[in-house]
């Protein structure tokens, strides 16, 4: 029996009018809607023609996550009177709940694109809800995509919707065409915000890991709700790790802890779910509460700040979830879980000058995660580069790029980006490609069954209490009975019979298909003990165990999982598995590589043959005969690192090179430009022959760079005929002496004795630029500096006169320099002369 009067109190009602002529005359909408208004509920009721009258439609909505498909589902059957397989049923990965008469059918995003891949008409399916499309999952955006794209060209009759628990809705509106935007108005209850900040600053968050203090600061803060609150208590984490620990802390407590996760067992979710049924309850949850779920009871959120998302390091091959600040508005959408059924309260565990630093939205998923099942797919979708395909956010050409060489390497796609039979094959296992091709392969080499089993380890992170060497955690998720092991026996169930290879690999023990499985997952991951725990990746990254680990006397290891702390040099391994090096070869035979390396290496040139892994060296000899260009190349590498100082520099051939620069600078050309980027750019211009006769440091430290230089001079034009008199190394003065220019300023200088200038009316000039003259004291210290000596004689030199002439009576301080002849010497001698 429906039940009219639950249906009728949902706010929403009042946008379906709106919403159903949208549909009707656009075939597209977005609707925005608050939390708790019952747009996941009551809209697609009403689409399917189940509830208000209308034709009998077949509506699919895609959720983000398992827990919050399966609440839809049985909130709508609950609301039909009926359980879920009836009219409104659910399909998620490893199980489904629908029957005949289905009509109304919530799935994840990822099983809808999985559909769609093998329909893409989507037959019998007339209408589409994108669900909490605001969040920025990966999936939803990919689905989104495809469903525009099927619109376009197959099904124009599909109608979309997508919906929004925010009012950022602009965005979404322009990618489907300018939709119509319907807001329904939300009938919530007012909510008290209290800042909670920690007493004394935590450290913050980096990788996995969250300041202890936060986490006992936020069981305190729990603590104090309860006793200043009235009603159950939302409290939100980052992850499960999080969740454990402060359960721990809230032993004792006058309430039942109960904690909510993606993790946590259907029959756990579906008590938190169905509300309490006596005391006051604290429910301790990640980011699944934040939409799509009613928690019912809840007046008090306490909210760490503090989110999951996944991030990518390309240059090192690692990919992890991120611990990071919780968005405005994702603390917008905790803060609304204690106003869903009356007024409430959100004790905010930051400090209020803090929120306004805070990003406003979670970032995209396409922007920062790893994007190689997303490349699988929009291979399989016949558009490897994305480009066609209308999303939000462009994929970062770096990130598709990584994910290119990952799916070619694995033997997804072809060299032109174009997916294979086996990549089609890999993306309908519902696995992240690397897992999937693990499962393939280890299936032929191990057999299907234990194949299997070590990906559906590595497809969900076992609990920190298994240890971080994989195998170990296999033989207790054999034996286990706790939530974990559950899920894990049944995704075993699923991906074992997907492939063949069932009595295949029999011979080998379990550690060791455990590592080879792991290491046709990772094999960039593959690394070779240094000593101390320390070990070398083949993708080049360092990677240590720590202390207790019982894997620190392997000679190789398949990590599976590691991350690296933002102040380590190292990656830190949290799960891996032992294995040989004939394992680590056949895992990762494509990264193998055999050759002559000639390198600049520690200041000089290293020659050798090399048998490498990717960075880890297998075997190692010296090269007797190396190839001349390679040696060039090594020599030019070392230029470029330590500088052209490790040729033979004069005083003479330093000030050459700074005379071709003055003229370049001043005259441009045909004058060279001799910057240490211009000539290590154009070596061969003129470091030859002597470059590719060198072998070693010590012949470049042997090359005359100045005799060097004198090739780049403009022999053909006839202006290297010039040099000397466009930028002169010396200039004559009045005192006959020969006075040397220097050239590395803005201006040519001209340091001379003050006396060798008597008569010199004019400032000299190089290549038409004044000399900036540094008239000095007859000691040789600097008396003036003057660009224009005809004013310095004029205005300057009276000064200079009444205050060095006392100094040095035996030298002449004639009143008029012009009348005098210019000198090198005292009085006396002038005299004698």
């Amino acid at each position: 029996m429906i039940r009219t009067e639950a249906l009728d109190r949902l706010p929403v009602r009042t946008a379906v009018p709106a919403l159903r002529r949208a549909l009707d005359d656009r075939g597209v909408a977005v609707l925005c809607a608050p939390p708790g208004t019952g747009k996941t509920t009551l809209v697609p009721l009403v689409l399917a023609g189940l509830t208000g009258g209308g034709p009998v439609r077949r509506v699919v909505v895609a959720e983000p996550r398992r827990i919050a498909a399966r609440a839809a589902a049985r909130r709508m059957a609950w609301l039909l009177g009926e359980r879920p397989g009836e009219r409104v049923g659910f399909t998620v990965r490893g199980e489904r709940v629908v029957g005949r008469d289905t009509v109304v059918e919530v799935v994840t995003t990822g099983v809808l694109l999985q559909r769609l891949q093998r329909d893409q008409e989507l037959a019998g399916v007339d209408v589409v809800i994108i669900d909490e499309c605001h969040e920025r999952h990966l999936d939803a955006d990919t689905v989104a995509a495809f469903l525009l794209d099927v619109r376009e060209t197959i099904r124009p009759d599909l109608r979309l919707v997508a919906a929004s628990a925010t009012t950022d809705a602009e965005g979404w509106a322009r990618l489907l065409g300018d939709a119509p935007v319907i807001e329904a108005e939300g009938v919530s209850h007012p909510v008290e915000v209290l800042w909670a900040p920690p007493a004394r600053p935590v450290k913050p968050p980096h990788g996995m890991r969250v300041d202890p203090a936060l986490l006992t600061h936020v069981a305190a803060t729990v603590r104090r709700a309860l006793g200043e609150r009235e009603g159950d208590v939302l409290c939100f984490l980052p992850g499960v790790g999080e969740i454990g620990r402060v359960a721990g802390q809230l032993a004792g407590v006058d309430a039942e802890v109960l904690q909510v996760h993606g993790r946590a067992p259907a029959a756990v979710q579906d008590a938190v779910l169905a509300g309490s049924s006596g005391g006051r309850r604290v429910v301790l949850a990640t980011s699944v509460a934040e939409s799509s779920l009613t928690v019912p009871g809840v007046r008090v959120v306490v909210d760490s700040g503090l989110a999951r998302e996944p991030r990518t390091d390309h240059a090192r091959g690692l990919s992890a979830l991120s611990t990071v600040r919780a968005s405005q508005a994702a603390g917008r959408q905790r803060a609304g879980r204690a106003g869903r059924e009356a007024p409430g309260a959100v004790y905010r565990c930051w400090d209020q000058a803090e929120d306004g630093r805070l990003a406003r939205f979670p970032s995209p998923e396409i922007k920062v995660a790893d994007l190689a099942a997303f490349a699988l797919q929009a291979a399989c979708w016949g558009d490897p580069g994305a480009s066609s395909l209308a999303l939000l956010d462009p994929p970062p050409a770096g990130a598709m790029g990584a994910a290119r060489e990952v799916l070619e390497a694995i033997g997804a796609v072809d060299e032109a980006g174009r997916v294979t039979g086996r990549g089609v094959r890999m993306s309908r296992l519902g696995l992240h490609p690397r897992l999937a091709r693990a499962l393939l392969d280890g299936a032929r080499e191990a057999g299907a069954r234990r194949a299997a089993e070590v990906v559906a380890l590595l497809s969900e992170e076992p609990p920190r209490e298994y240890g971080d060497d994989l195998a170990a955690a296999l033989r207790t998720a054999r034996r286990g009975q706790d939530g974990y092991a559950a899920r894990w026996k049944q995704e075993v169930r699923r991906l074992s019979g997907q492939v063949d290879g069932a009595d295949s690999g029999g011979a080998r023990p379990d550690d060791a298909v455990v590592g080879l499985v792991a290491a046709l997952a990772f094999p960039e991951r593959v690394a070779r003990a240094r000593g101390d725990g320390a070990f070398l990746m083949a993708s080049g990254t360092g990677a240590e165990l720590r202390d207790a680990s019982r894997l620190r006397s392997a000679p190789w290891l398949a990590v599976a999982v590691a991350d690296r702390p933002s102040h380590a040099a190292s990656a830190r391994v949290r799960l891996a598995a032992v294995v040989d090096e004939p394992t680590a070869l056949l895992a990762a035979g494509h990264l193998r590589v055999r050759g002559e390396e000639v390198r600049w290496v520690d200041g000089d040139v290293v020659a050798r043959s090399v048998d490498r892994l990717g960075a880890v060296e297998l075997a190692v000899r010296p090269l007797r005969q190396p190839d001349p260009e390679l040696v060039r190349g090594a020599l030019v590498e070392g230029l470029r690192r330590e500088g052209l100082g490790l040729l033979r520099w004069t005083r003479d051939s330093g000030q050459f090179r700074l005379r071709l620069a003055f003229l370049h600078r001043v005259l441009g050309a045909p004058w060279p430009d001799v910057s240490d980027e211009a000539l290590l750019a154009g070596t061969g211009a003129w470091l030859e022959p002597e470059l590719s006769r060198a072998r070693r440091r010590a012949d470049l430290g042997r090359i005359d760079a100045g005799q060097a230089l004198r090739r780049l001079l403009p022999w053909a034009t006839g202006e290297a005929a010039r040099l000397d008199e466009l930028a002169p190394e010396r200039i004559e003065v009045p005192s006959g002496s020969r006075i040397r220019v220097e050239y590395g300023g803005e201006q040519p200088v001209l340091a001379v004795k003050l006396q060798e200038l008597f008569g010199m009316a004019e400032t000299p000039r190089v290549a038409g630029v004044p000399v900036l003259v540094h008239l000095l004291s007859p000691a040789g210290r600097p008396a003036a500096v003057t660009a224009d000596l005809a004013s310095f004689w004029r205005e300057g030199y009276r000064a200079v006169r009444a205050e060095l002439r006392g100094r040095y009576p035996k030298h002449p301080w004639p009143e008029d320099p012009a009348t005098v002849p210019a000198t090198r010497f005292t009085s006396a001698r002038l005299k004698r002369s």
